[in-house]
């Protein structure tokens, strides 16, 4: 940060993503598709680059190829300055063997910060939707002189158990105990029936940092992890503090999609989170010019609707050809939905094409994914349960180029 102290960003891109199947099959999930022209480690990025920090590793590890595209081709900084964005995959440096967890993954790359040299070193997570100003966080790291500062946000007490829950002193900030995944946590004190969760974003001092990782990589019973390792042994320290997410603010926020943060882990959480940009009001506003969400998707002509196309409360991306009815659905570049064709509340990524008359509801369907004029998806359950996979809540996935039957 240009006149402040120097930050180095470690994004965490090495998990397999398997609860978000089968968009997952062929790539690492912060490589996922998200928005219709996004992809998912875009909103980590943005927002740390937003903030100034702008010397940035990458961690990635499985089915990486169309991340590392993405990340080399979208992300380019001026290396004049001295900035940088880059993947570094697993490289076995301190012997033969894959990352172990998150906390082994920046173990095994310290060569990254003994590089660096940075005063401070923000680690997040590579696949949430939100936006923060990670300065705010870092303001209040360095005046409370804390090891590790943790983004925490307020999610419902009976969620606890998706989540590590932070637990604070009478401060409300100190940590006192972090737990995970919690099946009945106490609530806070100002909200019972609710808990500050963990956002898997952290932000640490170089030499606690580096301290604690050592300590965990003698320890032969740690997990290796960043939540359910490295932040308990500092929190046994006193080490570590809270940083309440839903206090700070980025510029150009609307009253509604401020303290906005979804994880789509699952498919459901996925699909949701696309259902949150299209209402009149989005839970989360993508046109904001003062904090904005960077990507690059390629040359496209404009989109296109012909005499008998329409769309509405839904997100068009250039490249598409509309010839047929979209309604409540989010279309990436290049999607054609031909005449008579029906799509409602669903998730097309890149050059989908559904079929003349075809009818596609409640679906996510991968890139290439072609529709044969007159196929359904989502009009008999039991079919689509038996052909495709169907999440908990009934949302049909399809994944890349999957045959439509």
């Amino acid at each position: 940060m240009r006149g402040g102290p120097s930050v180095l960003g470690i994004v965490l891109a090495g998990g397999e993503g398997k609860r978000l199947m089968p968009l997952t099959t062929d790539r690492a999930k912060p490589a996922v598709t998200f928005g219709g022209t996004y992809r998912l480690i875009d909103f980590v990025l943005s927002n740390l680059v937003n903030a100034d920090i702008l010397r940035i590793c990458v961690l990635t590890q499985y089915k990486s190829h169309s991340l590392d595209r993405h990340i080399t081709t979208t992300w380019r900084m001026s290396s004049l300055l001295g900035n940088y964005v880059t993947p570094v995959p697993a490289q076995q440096r301190l012997g033969p063997h894959w990352y172990q967890g998150s906390a082994d993954a920046i173990h095994q790359s310290l060569n990254l910060i003994h590089d660096e040299r940075p005063d401070y070193v923000a680690v997040f997570g590579a696949d949430h939707v939100y936006r923060m100003d990670p300065r705010q966080m870092l303001r209040q790291h360095v005046e409370s002189g804390a090891g590790v500062t943790v983004a925490g946000i307020r999610v419902a007490r009976a969620e606890s158990s998706s989540f590590g829950v932070i637990m604070t002193g009478s401060d409300g900030r100190t940590v006192e105990r972090f737990l995970e995944k919690p099946a009945d946590p106490p609530g806070l004190p100002d909200a019972p029936e609710c808990v500050f969760a963990s956002m898997g974003n952290y932000l640490f001092t170089t030499k606690a940092l580096v301290e604690a990782l050592h300590r965990d990589a003698e320890d032969e019973d740690s997990v290796h992890d960043m939540g359910g390792s490295i932040l308990p042994q500092l929190t046994e320290r006193g080490e570590a503090q809270l940083y309440d997410f839903g206090a700070g603010h980025v510029p150009g926020e609307t009253r509604t999609d401020q303290g906005y943060w979804r994880d789509v882990g699952t498919l459901d959480t996925y699909y949701d989170a696309h259902m949150d940009l299209i209402a009149e009001r989005p839970a989360f506003n993508l046109y904001n010019r003062q904090w904005p969400i960077y990507t690059h998707s390629g040359q496209h002509s404009p989109a296109r609707f012909n005499a008998s196309g329409m769309a509405s409360e839904s997100i068009i991306s250039a490249g598409c050809l509309i010839r047929g009815q979209v309604t409540r659905s989010v279309l990436s570049p290049g999607v054609v939905v031909d005449p008579g064709a029906v799509v409602q509340g669903s998730v097309l990524h890149d050059n989908v094409h559904i079929g003349r008359g075809a009818v596609v509801r409640n679906a996510v369907l991968d890139k290439n994914v072609e529709v044969p004029p007159g196929a359904t998806i989502g009009v008999n359950p039991e079919r689509d349960a038996d052909l495709y996979t169907v999440s908990k809540n009934g949302v049909i996935a399809l994944g890349k180029g999957q045959r439509v039957r």
